[in-house]
């Protein structure tokens, strides 16, 4: 059930006379979105920023858009509501739409038109884990050598098992990044996180560390009842548990995949199709939300900490957003240092939606049995493109570019497949034009064509 909602219809006769301005700018006419009034959802993290501030600077408006932004409870909620129409768009992670393209859960037909922020969540320990974990790693001037490594974890893990007791660990949803990237570290260090099958949906099979599901704000408390060893979720839910001492920060998203692309702004795909000029005035909005966002090297992350923290966005306190907004990430206390590359918004083409970031996902829903068949290159790099809309996005930004909202360096080279050059944890190289061969390099998972 959504749980907060803020809506611009207030100030809708002020903006109308916005929106008909924006009508006509910079010599472009824009046409006028079949839908105006949209119900939007999200859920309290960092990466529903783009959202809030479409709203808060009134770009939905300028766009002739009249937004209510609504909380949702979790991310089953977000997808449910998606699904059967109670929202018209959502903050969505990537795995959902693509699940549904896939065949792995309920069916629907989803796409993503943009992306939502690269690299805005890590992994907590708990404070037990953490006590036995710290004095085997190496250290460089009495603090631990980053990225810090599942190998390490591997001992603490064993002597739980050795105990009589299973080591568990929470995520958000089966199909979310934070799954599959906590999956990915702790394969890495070589601890099997399980396989989903026909018969096991928890994807707890053969599992030496088990994975469960639990709603993103309620994690610290999750972990500080003992429920739970640690988890992987987005922030400032790792912060809020560090700077509450109830658990320690060990990995970032960036030190996992360099540049993880987090969430989508994810729709029906009948919805885009009947809406076309809505859909193209949203993108719009957001784009302009995320180049505010990254404008003057983050100049305005102290704004938007205090924006996020009112109750009805995120909700946390100004001093636990500022961190990883700001740049500047708390490990352990004391522990604080700069990450630049943690949530970035527009720079570099965070914002577009890259086909191989998807074949990627794709990838992973195979490796864990999610994706029971083998499936051929192309079928990945179809898929891919079938979700991830790149042309909707494309066609919005280049209607900004033309009405000189944006600079013409805001597109990538058409049909590129990733944005550049990015890194693994383990060293193994990723290629989206060849998922199969990737998959068989990766020591523990289910190989392309396994059956």
């Amino acid at each position: 059930m959504p749980n907060t909602a803020v809506t611009c219809l207030p100030r809708r006769l002020a903006a109308a006379c916005l929106a008909l301005a924006a009508l006509w700018s910079g010599g472009t006419l824009a046409a006028t979105p079949e839908q105006q009034e949209l119900k939007i959802g999200f859920i309290k993290l960092t990466d529903c920023a783009p959202l809030v501030v479409a709203y808060e600077k009134g770009y939905f408006e300028d766009e002739g858009l009249y937004v209510t932004l609504e909380a949702q409870a979790n991310w089953k909620v977000v997808l449910d509501r998606v699904v059967d129409g109670s929202l018209d768009a959502s903050h969505m992670l990537p795995g959902q739409p693509l699940a549904a393209a896939a065949g792995f859960g309920p069916p629907a037909d989803l796409v993503g038109v943009a992306v939502m922020g690269v690299n805005t969540l890590a992994v907590t320990l708990g404070n037990e884990v953490w006590s036995a974990l710290k004095p085997t790693l190496p250290l460089a001037d009495g603090l631990p050598v980053h990225p810090i490594t599942a190998d390490h974890l591997k001992g603490v893990v064993d002597g739980v098992k050795a105990g009589g007791k299973q080591f568990a660990m929470g995520m958000v949803f089966p199909t979310s990044t934070h799954n599959y990237l906590l999956r990915y570290w702790l394969a890495a260090g070589g601890i099997h996180p399980g396989f989903y099958t026909a018969t096991d949906s928890t994807g707890t099979t053969d599992a030496e560390v088990l994975l469960s599901v639990t709603p993103p704000p309620q994690m610290p408390a999750t972990l500080g009842a003992g429920t739970i060893a640690g988890f992987s979720v987005g922030e400032p839910w790792n912060q809020q548990a560090g700077l509450k001492g109830i658990g320690v920060p060990v990995i970032t998203a960036a030190e996992i995949w360099s540049r993880t692309p987090e969430k989508v702004l994810g729709l029906r795909r009948d919805f885009v199709d009947k809406n076309p000029e809505t859909v193209k005035a949203l993108v719009k909005a957001v784009i302009r939300a995320e180049q505010w966002l990254d404008a003057d090297r983050g100049a305005n992350r102290a704004e938007l900490a205090k924006m996020l923290a009112r109750p009805e966005y995120v909700g946390a306190d100004v001093t636990v957003l500022s961190g990883p907004l700001r740049g500047q990430y708390q490990y352990e206390k004391g522990d604080v240092r700069a990450t630049p590359e943690a949530n970035v918004y527009f720079a570099a083409h965070a914002g577009y939606p890259f086909y191989g970031d998807a074949v990627w996902y794709l990838t992973q829903m195979r490796r864990w049995g999610q994706l029971p068949k083998a499936q051929s290159d192309a079928w990945y790099t179809d898929t891919a493109k079938k979700v991830y809309r790149a042309d909707v996005y494309r066609a919005a930004a280049e209607e900004l570019i033309a009405a000189g909202g944006a600079d013409a360096s805001l597109l990538p080279p058409a049909d590129s497949a990733v944005a550049g050059a990015s890194k693994f944890i383990d060293g193994i190289e990723f290629d989206a034009a060849q998922p199969n061969a990737y998959l068989a390099r990766l020591a523990i998972g289910q190989q392309g064509g396994a059956k």
